[in-house]
């Protein structure tokens, strides 16, 4: 048991070192095309490519499971549960179109993500009233330039272990219906397993992390206060679709 735990301490430390490494070969580009935001696309999907490279390399694989095929040149307002820093490689991988990443502050800070949370994606403090409204007003602009967005509704990871899926904001349901932007639900119920959290606590270990992408719910006949109800239709969604992949996942 202590030599199964080394590995996945140092396969993690491996999947840091391949994210850093990547991340710093593809830094000129990246820099360049975050200089201006009509380079944001090409960003994106340098994105996507350094997204699937950097967690390939240490053998994490991702899996996409359509409910529907989706249109990517529509917009919509992308919402996964969350319970691994690999969920944002696997976002960045999976919407093959321009996004933009909604995300703690913190993130502008971080060595990696700082460049992207002071370009492309957006920032916000979620204890911060005036934060909150300047990131959802800039989420709403560029939801309206046609950009889709990518929101984890439940705010963070948690620190419960194995992970629970925890009640969603109201935020990017709120913005989908007033801006009558359909939402793409996405369940993932295995990708704790291969790293959970940042993977420091238990370590992390190769595998396919398998994604379900809910068909896109429609919201141009919804107002205002329905915005609770979609809230719940998309937690039930996610929660059913944990539970039937995989039970032993503590839902609340």
């Amino acid at each position: 048991m202590e030599m199964k735990m080394l590995l996945k301490k140092v396969h993690v430390y491996l999947y840091v070192v391949s994210v850093a490494l990547t991340y710093f070969l593809f830094w000129p580009l990246f820099y360049y095309l975050s200089r201006k935001p009509s380079r944001y696309r090409g960003m994106n999907a340098l994105r996507r490519v350094w997204g699937f490279l950097s967690s390939a390399f240490v053998g994490f694989f991702f899996k996409y499971e359509y409910e529907k095929p989706i249109d990517w040149s529509k917009t919509y307002i992308i919402c996964p549960n969350h319970t691994s820093n690999l969920d944002i490689a696997a976002m960045c991988v999976l919407v093959n179109s321009n996004c933009s990443f909604l995300g703690k502050e913190e993130l502008k800070d971080g060595l990696v993500t700082g460049l992207f949370f002071k370009s492309v994606d957006i920032p916000v403090n979620r204890d911060s009233k005036m934060s909150s409204y300047r990131a959802f007003k800039e989420a709403g602009e560029r939801l309206k330039n046609g950009i889709s967005l990518i929101i984890f509704p439940e705010g963070k990871i948690d620190d419960e272990y194995p992970p629970v899926l925890h009640e969603f904001k109201n935020g990017p349901f709120r913005l989908a219906i007033d801006l009558k932007i359909p939402i793409i639900p996405v369940s993932s119920a295995n990708t704790w397993k291969m790293l959970w959290d940042d993977g420091t606590k238990y370590g992390t270990r190769p595998g396919i992390c398998k994604f379900y992408v809910h068909k896109p719910i429609d919201t141009a006949h919804m107002a205002p206060e329905d915005a609770d109800t979609l809230r719940d239709e998309v937690y039930n969604i996610i929660n059913r679709k944990i539970t039937a992949t995989q039970p032993e996942v503590v839902l609340l």
